[in-house]
Formats: C-alpha cells, structure tokens, sequence
C-alpha cells in the first residue's frame, strides 16, 4: 500500500487508562488482511509460499482507510469499540467494517456495537460485520441488530486439496494450506470423550501421533502442549470457515428478540482468503491465507462503499437493501434444517446492488419503534440512543417486531398450532421513473404443502423516482418439524430488475 491509503490511525485501551507508549500498528495481523480486503490497491505476484500466486486487489481499490485499533490482541472492550465507533462518526467516514464478533448475541443496550452502529446510522454510516456464525450451525449469529449489516462466509472456486495417507493405503482427499512438504509417517491417535481440548489430553500419551479432532472452534494449543505431530481435524462440511475472530470481551446475555429477524442477512467469500499481512505479525509473510466472517464482512463492507459511491443519498437502510434484495441464492428455498439462516439472502452481488429496482428503507424512528414493540424501557432505550427524550411512539407496544421495513421477512410461531403471520412492506422506487413489477412466490416442494404465500397488492406501479407503494405478505400454514424451517422468497420482477426478498418459517427459539 501506499502511504496516501491510510490516511489516519487510532490506537485505544481504557483498562490501561492511557494510550501512552501504545501503537496503532498490527501486531496480530488480522487487521491488515481485513483491511486490505476492503480496500487494498492492485499488487502482482501475490502468493502465501507459492499459493493463490496472481494479482490481488481490494473490494474497493481507490478507497481510503481510517483505523481504528479497539483490541488488544484477542479481546476487544466495549468501552474501546464505543470510542471507536464515536471516532469513526466524527472523522467522517462513509462505511464502518466491523470483523468483531462474540459467541452470542447481546441484548442491544448491553451490545458495543449495537450501540455503536445506531449512532452511527442516526449519522448515516452503514456498519458492515461479520455475522460470527460457524460451520454447520444454523442462526448461531452475534452481530444481529437491523441497523447492522451482518456477513455470513462462504466459499469461493478455489481449493487447497491435500491427500491423507492411511496405514492400509487408503487416502483420504481434504483441504490444507501447507508452503512446505508434509511427510509425516506416525500413528494416528482419537482423543478421549472426542476432543483436543487441553484438559481432555493431560495424561495421555500423544507425542508424536497424529491425534483426529472434531472442528469445535478449538485453536489447536491442546496436540501442541500434549505433543503431537500433527492434527486432522474432521467436518461434515467441506466448505466450514475456521474463523479468525476478535471478540468482544463484555458480558453476554443471548438476545431473545431476535426471533424475528433473519440474520445473517448475506454471504461473502470467507473461506481461503489471501491479503496483506503485518510485517510485524506471525508468520512472518507479506500475504497470509485465512479464514472466517472476519474475512467475509469486508468484500460486504467494500460493496457498500461501491454502491454508496454512486448513491451519496441513499440510508444506510437503503444500502443493506440493495445488497440483500440482490444477492444470488446459493441454492433452492428447501425444508433443509436451518439452511436459510446459514447463508442469509444468498451470495453477494455487487454489481446488481448498484441497481437494485426498488428498496426498503428505515430510519431511526422505525427502528425505535421495533425496539418498543419488543419491550425495550426508557432506560434501556436511552443506553441505545444515546438520547434521554427517547421515547415509544404511541401504539408501538401492540405492534410486531415484522412490521419493521426489512428486506427479508422471518416468522417465529409456535410449534403445533397453524399459524397466519403478514409482514407490511413499502418499497421505494430508486429506477426508472415509471417501473412497474410482478411478483412470483418461490416455494420448494418440501414446504409447499404446509405454507401458503398472498401478496397484496400483486403489482407494483411506479410513477416517479423515489416513489413509496406499500403491500403487505401474509404467511400462513402449519410449523415445520423436528427444529426444521420453512423457507421460500417471493421476488418482485420486470424486464430489467429481480427484487428478491427470503422468508422463513422457523419454531425452535435458540436459532
């Protein structure tokens, strides 16, 4: 990079109470890939030892950064992610990309970058974050509230395939990103109780041996403190993210109001990811391969920038729209156990955001009157805000957390009793001035004889530019089964536009 990319850099650590000696540089190494990934400039000859080697470039390439360093290696306050994000509104910039994540979902008022994200789209700032799920886990998202973008990763159509040579002869064909031969002829061992974690392996005898590990988020320190010569770490998938992450160290509550959302709201490419590395991070390399909605969140955070760069008007809201509505499904709306909340609205697409037909839009008052409907006092809205005349519109208290003018539509109903769910929507016009749209219903077999969709009205007429039609999307039918989801889209189109929006049927509480 040149020097003009960065154009300033912030270091903070409230437990210290001073920032004196300490220094913005990256000292771990997961902030310059991230960076890089957003904005890095063109650079041939890109390679992690000989690996991924072409020419490797940023999301955004003529983008400038402002860093702002909240973490001190792997832990990140919320004291520091505030001042941060506060920073970050007051210099100016246009798009927060937040790779920091916890185990669950925080209650808003007690969530840094709940907060945090508020004031900055009361500014006009989208937050881009990663999404902090995992493998096969379906719904198990941190960053979940509205305002936020929240980036689930995929994969993209690059692999690194090594073999496993068993003692029969056998091979079995996995990934492995290795810059050096691996030619190991040892034993290989299965832990106790099927796991590597430190504790379980004090007092085995491993040294040497090869030890099988499922992939439980696990860092590997137990076969290296008990010795071992290598690790196989076993998936049933073959596109799981073993997440590089920061997590925010405050105190976790799981959010329960998040029922009707649908997070995470897209994909990216997380998986495999070459970029930049700090020179005085480990390993010592120019570029490094890794992995996670870490490294998702900034291909979505660059893709704002893109489409913000040619829509200086549009909210935050209208931004995650055009992202959302036009992300490329990663495959057929199906009954499969918590598929939807995996992959979010599909893959991102951001050249069809640039365009996206029509959007929904949001403002903090919408998003006020959401937390009101789910119960949120003046206390605790005032701890969002920021603002102590906050107060819940009248009638908010009997609405429902579905009415908020969200790009995709999740329904939580109660197992065993048929349910009717509608969600209110308005769409507004951001292409031609006299567009008109159809809508199809997209319902696989497995689900179509238990759901049925009516949207009303059926067509969307538009007159003029920014122009607001309302309708409304009543889901109706029998819950699905055994923890499984309901899934479908129904998907506004004309000659030139697809406005895609999912919706999920779900019951189990914890998703």
């Amino acid at each position: 990079m040149m020097c003009s990319k960065i154009i300033g850099a912030r270091v903070y650590d409230h437990d210290q109470g001073s920032i004196s000696g300490l220094s913005p540089l990256d000292e771990v190494g997961h902030g310059s890939h991230t960076a890089s990934t957003v904005a890095g400039r063109a650079v041939a000859n890109v390679s992690y030892g000989g690996l991924a080697a072409g020419t490797a470039r940023g999301a955004v390439p003529g983008a400038r950064l402002a860093i702002y360093k909240v973490c001190v290696g792997e832990f990140c306050s919320s004291a520091d992610i505030l001042a941060g994000f506060d920073d970050a509104i007051a210099d100016g910039v246009d798009i927060i990309s937040f790779s920091i994540g916890g185990m669950f979902p925080m209650q808003y008022f007690e969530s840094a970058q709940a907060i945090g994200s508020f004031h900055a789209m009361r500014r006009g700032v989208l937050t881009s974050a990663s999404a902090g799920n995992s493998g096969l886990d379906g719904g198990h998202v941190c960053n979940v509230a509205p305002w936020m973008l929240s980036v689930a990763a995929s994969s993209i159509d690059r692999r690194f395939v090594d073999t496993l040579v068993l003692g029969n002869g056998d091979t079995i064909v996995g990934t492995s990103i290795n810059t050096f031969p691996t030619v190991v002829n040892a034993a290989l061992a299965f832990p106790p109780r099927e796991s590597c974690d430190p504790d379980n392996l004090r007092g085995g005898s491993y040294r040497g041996k090869i030890l099988l590990c499922p992939h439980d988020g696990s860092d590997g320190q137990g076969p290296l403190l008990a010795g071992a010569a290598g690790i196989v770490l076993v998936t049933d998938s073959p596109d799981v993210a073993f997440e590089q992450s920061r997590c925010n160290s405050g105190q976790v509550r799981p959010n329960h109001d998040v029922c009707q959302q649908h997070k995470p709201d897209l994909s990216a490419p997380g998986i495999d990811i070459i970029a930049s590395w700090s020179p005085i991070a480990s390993p010592k390399v120019p570029y490094n391969i890794i992995s996670g909605t870490s490294m998702a969140c900034p291909h979505a955070s660059g893709a704002a920038a893109y489409v913000k760069s040619f829509h200086r008007d549009w909210s935050p809201a209208m931004i995650m729209s055009a992202l959302i509505t036009t992300a490329t499904p990663m495959n057929t709306p199906g009954n499969s156990k918590t598929t939807a909340f995996k992959y979010g609205a599909g893959q991102l697409n951001p050249v069809k955001a640039n365009d996206p037909g029509h959007v929904y839009d949001a403002s903090e008052s919408d998003y006020i009157a959401m937390l009101c409907v789910q119960g949120y006092n003046a206390t605790q809205l005032t701890l969002i805000t920021g603002s102590n005349t906050t107060v819940c519109p009248d009638g908010s208290r009997t609405g429902s957390p579905s009415d908020l003018n969200y790009p995709t539509m999740a329904a939580h109903v109660e197992a065993g009793k048929n349910f009717n769910v509608s969600f209110p929507r308005t769409a507004t016009n951001v292409g031609a001035a006299s567009d008109a749209y159809d809508v199809k219903i997209i319902i696989a077999i497995e689900a179509a004889k238990d759901i049925a969709i009516v949207v009303s009205p059926s067509k969307l007429e538009f007159s003029a530019q920014n122009q607001k039609i309302t309708f409304t999307v009543t889901v109706s039918g029998v819950p699905p089964l055994d923890g499984q989801v309901h899934s479908a889209a129904i998907v506004w189109y004309n000659n030139e536009h697809e406005v895609r929006s999912p919706v999920v049927v779900y019951t189990e509480a914890d998703w």
